[in-house]
């Protein structure tokens, strides 16, 4: 998949002399001592990072980390003092007037924080006003506002006027006028900080459902890592201009970069980071076919596994324990078949861990799928695991020795 937005080497100094600073920067300066000796602020330094399209990259960071002068240089408001910011193939950090203006009228769509409608225009011409600005005709503009309202849930409000609306309904007609515009590509400035916390869950979940079907580029500004953890297929976490660790939810949340990042995340509810596919262990299945009971047993052992599935060509066929295993070899019948665990546990991929529980409570392992494939296998005991931080290490070790004795 394509870039769509991608930078390198940005940097953003404020003051009368930036290049001054940035020669100091790159000589090893902290950003502390910059200020200290020029008066001059490092706002962003050293930021690179690609976007792919159709993707949710969110940055997060407190305030003062750098990350709304960030996302202003990626519209073009600000200039950088080094770097360069691709849309596409314009480098907006370096292009003409024209080129800019273009980028900004035909690919990029900023939703702020404080909704920015005009009360004076009605909720349709509030969504319609970019469309207006690129000269769309009013029914042309009509139209298309009024299916991005419908989009946001607002489709019976096109006559409405701001004040009319709640916050929440206020911050949709600020989506939906990013939608109108038809924008390749989305900024949101921490568009839901400014709502109640259950409005704003549910417009988190309302932007991952439009995502499904719009498949937008979405750079994503915020402070709350929850947030972030919730939409990002990717995160970067800023500090004082630079960022600190960017990955996936599940890197971030599993192995945090530093004590600054560990620190954010040690109230992190993992149950919603952790997907089964990201715990799942490789299948390790046998063919019903050519199971053999000492060959099953020796691999369990040496698999450190309670259990294996058992497979019928592609299909699972079953679950086969060691401890059934065992007495079927006391027995000395030797035969697979009888002893097959058919009613077994499956959940998708993509799957979080708290939806994992009902299924792990069984004690046998879970069948991961992804497109009606088995690809993985997660032990109930590990889903404790990637429960809580830093436990892993010293259950994995717990484990072994149990194993051994």
């Amino acid at each position: 998949m394509k870039n769509k937005v991608s930078a390198k080497s940005v940097f953003k100094i404020f003051g009368e002399n930036p290049h001054d600073a940035l020669n100091r920067l790159r000589s090893g300066e902290t950003k502390g001592e910059i200020f200290e000796g020029t008066g001059q602020t490092v706002g962003v330094q050293d930021v690179n990072f690609d976007v792919e399209e159709g993707r949710i990259f969110v940055v997060m960071g407190l305030s003062g980390s750098g990350k709304s002068t960030l996302i202003r240089m990626i519209n073009g408001l600000i200039k950088p003092t080094a770097g360069s910011i691709l849309i596409d193939e314009v480098d907006v950090a370096n292009c003409s007037e024209d080129e800019l203006r273009s980028v900004r009228r035909d690919k990029v769509s900023m939703v702020f924080q404080h909704f920015a409608l005009f009360p004076h225009r009605t909720v349709g011409e509030n969504a319609a006003y970019g469309l207006k600005v690129k000269g769309i005709a009013a029914s042309e503009r009509r139209e298309k506002a009024q299916f991005a309202l419908t989009q946001v849930g607002l489709g019976a409000h096109y006559d409405s006027y701001p004040e009319e609306l709640s916050g929440g309904m206020q911050q949709r007609v600020g989506l939906a006028r990013g939608l109108a515009s038809e924008s390749q590509v989305l900024l949101m400035d921490e568009p839901f900080s400014a709502l109640d916390p259950l409005i704003r869950r549910d417009m988190q979940e309302e932007l991952l459902e439009l995502q499904r079907s719009m498949h937008k580029t979405i750079i994503f500004i915020t402070h709350d890592l929850d947030e972030a953890l919730i939409l990002g297929d990717k995160i970067a976490i800023m500090k004082d201009g630079r960022f600190v660790q960017m990955g996936t939810a599940q890197e971030i949340v599993g192995n945090p970069a530093d004590e600054y990042v560990t620190a954010f995340t040690q109230g992190i509810d993992r149950s919603r980071v952790f997907t089964a596919g990201s715990i799942a262990e490789a299948p390790e299945a046998v063919d019903l076919a050519a199971a053999q009971p000492q060959q099953m047993l020796e691999r369990m052992e040496t698999l450190g596994r309670d259990a294996l599935f058992v497979t019928r060509g592609p299909d699972i066929a079953g679950i086969v324990t060691y401890r059934d295993l065992s007495a079927s070899l006391r027995k000395a019948d030797g035969t697979i078949e009888p002893l097959l665990i058919t009613d077994y546990a499956t959940i998708d991929a993509d799957a979080y861990l708290y939806q994992i529980y009902a299924a792990a409570g069984t004690g046998l392992p879970v069948a991961v799928i992804e497109d009606d494939r088995f690809v993985g296998v997660i032990d109930p005991a590990h889903v404790l695991q990637h429960l809580t931080p830093g436990e892993r290490a010293e259950v994995d070790d717990r484990t072994a020795k149990g194993c051994a004795a």
